[in-house]
């Protein structure tokens, strides 16, 4: 017998998928420009720029658990998620733009620690509504195909907000003309505005039922967080499905995190035109954008893990073949950039319309009321992924002496950068990040769930 899926309603799947205009667009901006703004505005010296961003993320990896945890105990007792999606809504754009807002002239270990604030308050304020909005498909739509539909729309907006974003970030910045920080700065306002308006859309979504007349009892800070840690180590522990899931979408996350923090360096450094990170987007996203829909259709035939798979080898391969910019620079890197996109839109849409299936069965054999947490879980991996690859970045431009500059010295590209930064970029942009999507198929290969196993097949 197989149970019967219901049909999710149209507007609960728009309203559902606009929330990736927000998230794409917090996930996408910051991870192409915040290490640039660092070291080729504000003289922050590469390494330090990565430990600032690596740090503020760390403090993700340690609250999303919390929040996840909160987000459960919220549904308990008030009968939705949608009030802590609504706070980090309306706080999220006035902390972007102060990440961006440093006064010109700042000392530059006062603008690392500065920005360092900044950001770190930002990404507490987007996990608010990341954590319970990663939790809601679960909630939302019951049914293996189902969960693909919601899904499938969802990384779809979300392939449109990292082009709008990826190209139209930059495009603002240089609204600024010689002038970075005023650049930067309406960049961060239109940016946070816009991604706020789509975060609030979508927390209207979440489901309100009645309260439970049961109120869990208040406990202490540190028994509250041992409490909140301890239910993200049994959904690990309990989900085989969920730890090779997760480790393959934080592996992958590390790849593209890379990739998304050398896009600059690439544009400027390699193909001599910040202004070619534009392209490099509109490259990247315009054949994302076409076959996101076929990414869904080829895991109703082949099932999402094998569907998962596919992408990831077509990223991989894509992303290897641009090791020849080395000795050939030049515009046919568009060419495998696209590949990439179409390999990007299936290792997006595919991981996460299998983590309700993953929530699903957990229910099923343990029983409901842990979404949130595997939610929490989950963000704090992504997360984690995509710290360490604007890290690894960094650490690659150190080794091969990079040199960072300031706006208050010469910009001009003319100035160059050593051989050996120019080969370190062109490495960071390619061969790591395809081998590390090669090191993630392993643990990919353990996932066991089907299709027969969420839909209730005997």
């Amino acid at each position: 017998m197989i149970a019967t899926e219901q049909t999710v309603a149209r507007a609960t799947v728009t309203r559902y998928a606009v929330g990736s205009l927000g998230t794409g667009g917090f996930s996408t901006l910051p991870g192409l420009v915040l290490v640039y703004y660092l070291t080729d505005t504000l003289g922050v010296a590469a390494i330090v720029a990565g430990l600032v961003v690596t740090l503020a993320k760390v403090w993700d990896v340690i609250i999303d658990p919390v929040i996840g945890a909160r987000s459960d105990r919220m549904l308990a007792v008030g009968g939705s998620r949608r009030p802590m999606m609504i706070l980090g809504a309306v706080t999220l754009p006035v902390l972007f733009l102060l990440t961006f807002a440093v006064p010109v002239g700042t000392p530059e270990p006062l603008a690392a620690v500065w920005v360092f604030v900044a950001f770190l308050l930002t990404a507490t304020a987007f996990s608010l509504f990341q954590v319970p909005y990663i939790a809601l498909p679960a909630e939302l739509a019951s049914g293996y195909d189902q969960r693909t539909r919601l899904l499938t729309w969802r990384v779809v907006v979300l392939t449109f907000a990292i082009l709008l974003f990826g190209a139209g970030g930059p495009a603002l910045r240089s609204l600024g003309g010689d002038n970075q920080f005023a650049g930067y700065f309406l960049m961060a306002l239109v940016a946070g505005v816009v991604i706020g308006a789509g975060m609030l859309v979508s927390a209207f979504v979440a489901p309100r039922r009645p309260a439970s007349t049961v109120v869990p009892p208040t406990v202490g800070v540190l028994t509250t967080l041992r409490t909140n840690y301890a239910a993200g180590v049994a959904a690990l522990r309990d989900s085989q499905p969920f730890r090779a899931l997760l480790l393959t979408f934080l592996l992958q996350g590390l790849a593209t995190g890379l990739m998304l923090a050398g896009a600059n360096y690439v544009a400027t450094w390699v193909l001599h035109s910040e202004d070619a990170v534009t392209f490099l987007f509109v490259a990247l996203i315009g054949p994302a954008l076409i076959v996101t829909p076929l990414w869904g259709v080829i895991s109703r035939r082949i099932g999402k893990e094998r569907g998962f798979v596919a992408a990831s080898i077509l990223f991989g391969v894509a992303a290897l073949s641009m090791v020849l910019l080395v000795w050939f620079p030049g515009a046919w890197v568009y060419a495998p950039v696209a590949l990439v996109g179409a390999g990007y839109a299936g290792m997006q849409s595919l991981p996460m319309a299998m983590l309700p299936d993953v929530i699903s069965h957990d229910a099923t054999r343990n029983g409901p009321g842990r979404a949130g947490t595997f939610g929490g879980m989950w963000t704090a991996g992504e997360t984690t992924g995509m710290a360490l690859g604007a890290t690894v970045l960094t650490i690659i431009l150190a080794l091969t002496g990079y040199v960072t500059r300031s706006m208050t010295e010469s910009t001009a590209i003319a100035a160059g950068q050593p051989a050996s930064a120019v080969v370190g970029i062109v490495i960071g942009f390619s061969i790591v990040p395809a081998a590390i999507v090669a090191l993630s198929l392993i643990p990919l290969a353990r996932y066991g769930l089907r299709k027969e196993d969420i839909d209730g097949r005997v």
